[in-house]
Parts: structure tokens; sequence; C-alpha cells
């Protein structure tokens, strides 16, 4: 299993240990951790149900939990903050199960070593193949299926495109998460202030 997408760093593997079961005892999954270091430290967390969709309050939920773990625990050894995060509509895909879910997708992916000369693909997910993920690439103006061993893949995210959100606003909508009428009138306010 590829964990780097997951967790890069030494240290991001070490909270990905840490946190992963306080997560999954809620009934969430861990999507990415990242610890980033800069003026201030902050531990980025993203986390999802198992067939996606997460509120607000869960994350709330998920980061107080965590925050218990990693006050036993201390392995940060600088003051932080915590961020809990949903993957967002452009999101990583740090599981193989992920490829399979958003097949026929636009994504670009990021390998560790060069493939044919190169390290980043941008195409169609094509499904999964055992440990493979197929892509659906341009190769010299022509259409042409590449399978990219999982464990090769250093980085890959969804693509935004108005397929991809129209499919996300869809799901919400099945689920009952969306409240058309709050979608209609913030959408009517955005293009009241565009046009003053």
């Amino acid at each position: 299993m590829n964990n780097e997408l997951i967790a890069k760093a030494a240290i991001d593997r070490r909270l990905a240990e840490i946190i992963t079961p306080a997560i999954e005892d809620l009934g969430f999954e861990l999507v990415r951790v990242r610890l980033m270091s800069g003026k201030s430290t902050t531990l980025q967390v993203m986390a999802d149900r198992p067939n996606g969709g997460i509120e607000v309050d869960e994350c709330a939920e998920i980061s107080n939990a965590i925050s218990a773990v990693l006050d036993v625990e201390d392995p940060i050894l600088d003051a932080y903050a915590l961020e809990v995060s949903s993957p967002g509509i452009d999101r990583p895909l740090t599981r193989l199960k992920d490829f399979e879910a958003f097949e026929g997708y636009e994504a670009k992916l990021e390998t560790t070593e060069l493939i044919d000369g190169r390290r980043r693909f941008k195409g169609v997910l094509a499904g999964v193949e055992g440990n493979e993920v197929l892509v659906n690439i341009d190769q010299n103006g022509e259409a042409v299926t590449i399978g990219l061993d999982f464990d090769w893949l250093s980085d890959a995210k969804l693509v935004l495109t108005d397929e991809l959100i129209k499919e996300m606003l869809r799901q919400r909508k099945a689920a009952g998460d969306l409240d058309e009428d709050k979608f209609d009138e913030i959408e009517t306010e955005g293009s009241v202030e565009e046009d003053m």
C-alpha cells in the first residue's frame, strides 16, 4: 500500500499512525496528513466518510478526538495549529479505491521516478487493474491508456472541472445534504454582486 500519498514525511507517517485509530473509531477515514512548518506550524488533516461526505461539525468532532490523542502522545515539539478538513471537490487521491471511485474524471498524477522521460501525467482516470492505476492520456494527439503502479505515485489529485462539480452537487443533493432553495439564493446573490 502506498502510504506516501497519505503521509509523505517520516513525521507525517508517525502522526498518521497515532491519529488513524481515533479517526476510524468515529467512523471516518484518514485521507491525508501533512505537518506544515513555516512562520508557524500547522498540522493539516483531511478526513472523509468511507463512502464520501463529511460535514463541518464532524470535522470539529474529529479535531477534538485527534487533539486528545496528540496531547497524550505529544509527537510535535513546537506549538502548532490543528486544521481538520474535508478533501474538497478537487480532492487528493491517496488510496487505490479513490482511483476506482473517480473513474471517468480528470486527474493530475506525479510519480517518484521518471516514467518514459516524465514524472507528471494528466488524463482521465480509467479505473484500477490489480495495483495499477489506469489513465487515459493524450500522447502526440492520440488517446492511449497507461498503467501506473500505485506505489510509483508521489502525488495525485482530481482536476476541478464542470463535470466534477456537477457530479458532487448531484451526490450531495441525492444524499439530502443540499438545500436547493439556499443554493439558488446564493447564486442569485452572487450574480447581483457581479452586476454592481
